[in-house]
């Protein structure tokens, strides 16, 4: 059914259809917790978009949601649906930290970012190469893989900053903060009017790969291979694709985007390696690839929402005592559920719609 529709229904109508599905179940509940939805969502808007030091704040998650969007969308460009960008993420900031620790004394800053920039899709790059291999070589389903390598990558990083990172006399589960020198330089250098913020240069350097993005999946002759192996393997391999080769190539890309993901939590913020820093910013990704159709632009658009609903959800559990922030974990949820599971819900609808307009 849904080949039948053009592609502006499948690209903006159904997704918006769907986000407004997901909302309106999110208002129903936020009634039933006894407030006004539209109140609510005034809240959220103002808090999140309307105010320039939330607008910060909002496209401050949103470099983060990037890259682990651009994760999952190039990998189900090859139809591969990768789980495991929060453990990749997870292994990434690992990475990061081991460059930070080692150099971030003795080089200086325009060196040290680079080389903890490499660190972290380094170290994404083999933790998505694992099960990248395995599906390739072995057979073993990309999905389980990556979701067992979620559940290793955590544990692993609990062992290491107990065992190893952990500076002598502290409690706190994480490493030492990183020097100065290790800081992504903020945006608020230039634009004083963002306010006392941890937007950084992440936000540019997401667009960056946004664009890098669009143009390597389609304006380009490996892209064109990434597409056919995706829509079809076996088409795909007659035409000379080595399709092993293509799924580890493409693991080993999604694993150091969900690795770079790391650069804005912990250069661009906290400045050291804490044990959940990750926060589900993997998981979301998934999300924002279902809902942003694996498009830049859609990417972009669905990471700035995400975004907007965890800055506006802050202000408005404290302004609404009565919906805690658990409620937009259940709207990311449902955003999940209509975008993903459901995402073809509307399409017999605009379907028949359509030819009855035709006729």
């Amino acid at each position: 059914m849904n080949n039948d529709l053009p592609r502006w229904a499948t690209a903006f109508v159904m997704p918006l259809l769907n986000l407004m599905s997901a909302l309106l179940v999110a208002a129903l509940v936020i009634y039933m917790l006894g407030e006004d939805p539209g109140e609510s969502l005034g809240i959220l808007v103002n808090s999140a978009i309307l105010n320039p030091e939330g607008l910060s704040y909002t496209l401050f998650y949103a470099s983060t949601f990037i890259f682990t969007g651009l994760s999952v969308s190039v990998a189900m460009q090859a139809g591969l649906f990768n789980i495991g960008s929060e453990g990749q993420m997870y292994i990434g900031g690992l990475g990061l930290t081991a460059a930070m620790l080692a150099f971030d004394q003795t080089l200086p800053a325009w060196v040290l970012i680079p080389v903890a920039m490499i660190g972290a899709a380094l170290f994404g790059a083999l933790w998505g190469f694992l099960p990248g291999y395995l599906q390739a070589k072995r057979g073993s389903h990309i999905v389980v893989t990556t979701i067992m390598f979620n559940f290793i990558a955590a544990s692993l990083m609990n062992f290491v900053i107990v065992k190893y990172l952990i500076p002598p006399g502290e409690q706190n589960t994480a490493s030492r903060v990183f020097a100065t020198s290790g800081e992504m330089p903020r945006l608020n250098t230039w634009f004083p009017g963002l306010g006392d913020t941890p937007l950084n240069i992440s936000f540019i350097l997401a667009i960056v790969a946004l664009v890098i993005y669009g143009v390597m999946v389609w304006r380009s002759s490996w892209g064109f291979k990434l597409r056919a192996t995706g829509l079809n393997k076996h088409a795909a391999h007659y035409a000379g694709v080595s399709i092993s080769k293509m799924i580890i190539i493409v693991m080993l890309i999604s694993g150091a985007l969900a690795g770079l993901g790391s650069v804005n939590s912990i250069m661009g913020s906290t400045h050291y390696l804490s044990l959940n820093f990750v926060g589900g910013a993997g998981f979301i990704g998934i999300a924002i690839a279902l809902m942003g159709r694996q498009h830049p632009v859609g990417i972009f658009l669905s990471a700035v929402l995400f975004g907007a609903l965890i800055q506006g959800g802050f202000d408005l559990s404290l302004e609404k005592p009565n919906i805690p922030t658990e409620t937009f974990i259940f709207i990311q949820g449902l955003i999940i559920l209509f975008c993903g599971a459901m995402e073809n819900f509307y399409a017999p609808a605009i379907s028949a719609l359509l030819k009855r307009n035709k006729g």
